[in-house]
């Protein structure tokens, strides 16, 4: 009987174990998926293509960081959740935050993703990676509201 309860808790322990690293492994492909380099998006607004920036800073970041990509459009991820529609669904369109690890730009492209966007990424590293490469940025100027609110 000790035997039986030793091999459940064991088969057990192997089933979390794998359920993670299946979520692990799908997390990875939806980035690779769904993410675009600092050096791709310099490269794409220099060719002038067709490209929607959006900075989906809480305005708390944007307090701490007020710059942006240049040409970038600015919209909080609660207005993006609000009303999706502030984004068409027929441009590509590149969604950027601060977070390190992309949490608020992922967020916001799983979203989108679930209610049929197919031409949304997000810039892998924020706003931190495009800076590092050394690309331009431009001066937040507008007012905006901190919404402290949950």
């Amino acid at each position: 009987m000790l035997l039986i309860a030793v091999c459940a808790v064991v088969a057990f322990g192997v089933l979390i174990f794998a359920w993670r690293s299946y979520k692990r492994s799908k997390e990875r492909r939806e980035l690779d998926e769904y993410s675009i380099e600092p050096e791709a998006l310099h490269t794409l607004l220099s060719s002038n293509k067709d490209v929607l920036v959006v900075d989906i800073r809480q305005p708390l970041d944007l307090l701490a960081h007020s710059e942006m990509i240049p040409g970038a459009k600015r919209i909080t991820p609660k207005e993006v959740i609000a009303d999706p529609s502030l984004i068409p669904k027929d441009v590509d369109t590149i969604v950027y935050c601060t977070c390190v690890s992309n949490k608020t730009s992922l967020d916001i492209v799983r979203r989108a993703l679930a209610l049929g966007f197919r031409q949304m990424k997000f810039l892998r590293g924020g706003l931190a990676a495009w800076k590092e490469k050394g690309y331009s940025v431009v001066p937040y100027a507008e007012s905006f509201h901190l919404d402290t609110a949950s």
